[in-house]
């Protein structure tokens, strides 16, 4: 079985990534590049400050990211991909909008005025 696997496998990477090979596959591949960045970006942030943080681009990469997901998902037809993104964008955006919520409203007092 292993050795069947190990046979079949260069035939399936030539199907995915020669054979089907267009704009739309590089623009998936960018979007996916996108997103992830957004982790290594959390991470540095994170190292910086000693501490785990959640730096506000992490927010704008994974909308950017995860629309241009959503985009190649509705391309290819992929209701997998459209579901869990469409989804994850609207969680993404109402993080950014309480983000700019608890700006407007600036610091917090921590005591009874």
């Amino acid at each position: 079985m292993l050795i069947q696997l190990a046979e079949d496998l260069p035939a399936y990477f030539y199907d995915v990534f020669v054979t089907r090979f267009d704009f739309w596959l590089v623009f998936g591949i960018g979007a996916q590049l996108v997103f992830g960045s957004r982790f290594i970006l959390q991470w540095i942030a994170s190292e910086r400050a000693g501490r785990s943080v959640m730096p506000l681009s992490f927010w704008f990469l994974s909308i950017l990211g995860g629309l241009m997901t959503l985009v190649y998902g509705f391309v290819r037809r992929e209701p997998v991909i459209i579901i869990g993104q469409g989804l994850s964008t609207v969680i993404y955006l109402r993080n950014l909008a309480l983000i700019f919520r608890e700006r407007r409203r600036g610091p917090r007092m921590s005591g009874k005025a």
